[in-house]
C-alpha cells in the first residue's frame, strides 16, 4: 500500500488550487495523505524528512522549481520514496523537461500510475540540482527576476535577461573531468543535466537526465550584438558552433573565478563564490513521470 505525502507551498497555484488537490486524490482512493503546507520554499525539506520518516513512499510536491529542487535535495540524499511533481510555479523547468504537463488531474494521474524514472543529478556545495547551474549572466538575471517573476510570470525573465546583457565579463579557469578547457574572460556558464534549461529553448542537444554526464557551455560573448548570434544558433540548433560559445560534456567541473561571482541552481540564486565544484549523482532521484510512449521524446519519459 503506497503512503503518499503532499508538500504543497501555498504561494503557488495549479487548476482549482489545494482544494481540488485533495478532492482528486480522495476520488483516486487517497483520502487522508500526509499533507504539509509551507509559506516558503526553504520549509518544504524538513517536511519531505518527516514524511519520509512517517513512511511515506511518494511525495507529491506542489510548487516552483526552487520547492520542487529542495525536495529532490532530500531524496537524493535519502532515498527510499519516489518524487510526483504538480508544477504549479513559473518556470516548472524539470516537470517540462519531463513531460509533465500543467494541468491538475493528469499530474497526480502520473504520480499514481505513470511510471517511474531515476534520473541523475548534479551536486554543488551539498546541494543537488536536476536541471542546471549557472553563473555569470545567467545567475544575474534569475537574481534580478525573482521579485518580479510572481507578478509578470515568465516575462520577468526576460526583462531581467536584457537588463543584465551588458554585465561584465570575469576572468575562469575551467577544468572538466580534471582536463583544462581554458582560462579567459566569459559572462555566462552554464552547467545542464537536461537539455531545455531555459524556458523552451533547447541549449544542449541530445542531453539526457540519465546519463551519468553533465553539459558544459560557455559563453565569451559581451556585446549584445554578439549575445543575439549566440542566441539565434542556440534556436537554431548550432550552439556549438558559435564563435562566442565553447560546450562539452563531463562528470566532474571545477570553476575558479577571479573575484567572487553569483550562481544559481534550478533558478534560485547563491551567493557569490570563487570557486566552484560540480558533480554528477548518478540515477540520484527517483521521479513519476508519463508513461512510455505518451511524453516528449527528447528528454520525457521515453527520451
Amino acid at each position: 500500500m503506497t503512503t503518499i505525502a503532499v508538500i504543497a507551498h501555498t504561494g503557488k497555484t495549479l487548476g482549482g488550487g489545494l482544494g481540488e488537490l485533495r478532492e482528486v486524490l480522495k476520488d483516486a482512493g487517497h483520502p487522508e495523505p500526509l499533507w504539509y503546507e509551507v509559506a516558503k520554499s526553504k520549509e518544504a525539506p524538513k517536511c519531505a524528512r518527516e514524511a519520509l520518516d512517517k513512511g511515506a513512499d511518494l511525495l507529491f510536491v506542489w510548487g516552483g522549481d526552487g520547492t520542487v529542487r529542495r525536495c529532490v535535495d532530500v531524496l537524493a540524499d535519502e532515498k527510499g520514496a519516489a518524487l510526483a511533481i504538480l508544477p504549479a510555479g513559473t518556470a516548472n523547468l524539470l516537470a517540462g523537461n519531463l513531460g509533465i504537463p500543467e494541468d491538475l488531474g493528469e499530474a497526480v494521474r502520473i504520480g499514481l500510475e505513470g511510471d517511474r524514472r531515476k534520473i541523475d543529478t548534479g551536486k554543488v556545495k551539498g546541494e543537488h540540482f536536476a536541471v542546471f547551474a549557472g553563473a555569470g549572466l545567467d545567475a544575474l538575471m534569475i537574481e534580478d527576476a525573482d521579485s518580479l517573476k510572481d507578478r509578470f510570470g515568465r516575462a520577468a525573465y526576460l526583462w531581467s535577461g536584457a537588463r543584465n546583457l551588458g554585465a561584465d565579463p570575469v576572468r575562469v579557469r575551467i577544468e572538466v573531468d580534471g582536463r583544462p578547457l581554458g582560462s579567459g574572460k566569459i559572462t555566462c556558464l552554464l552547467i545542464g543535466n537536461m537539455s531545455e534549461v531555459l524556458g523552451g529553448i533547447d541549449v544542449f542537444e541530445d542531453s539526457r537526465p540519465d546519463d551519468g554526464i553533465l553539459e558544459v557551455g560557455v559563453v565569451t560573448a559581451k556585446s549584445r550584438s554578439q549575445w543575439m548570434r549566440v542566441l539565434a544558433g542556440v534556436v537554431l540548433g548550432r550552439a556549438s558552433k558559435s564563435p562566442y560559445a565553447v560546450t562539452t560534456r563531463g562528470s566532474s567541473v571545477k570553476v575558479k573565478f577571479d573575484k567572487p561571482t553569483l550562481y544559481e541552481l534550478d533558478g534560485g540564486a547563491r551567493k557569490p563564490v570563487k570557486k566552484l565544484k560540480i558533480e554528477v549523482q548518478p540515477g540520484a532521484v527517483e521521479i513519476c513521470v508519463p508513461n512510455a510512449g505518451t511524453a516528449r521524446s527528447n528528454g520525457g519519459a521515453d527520451g
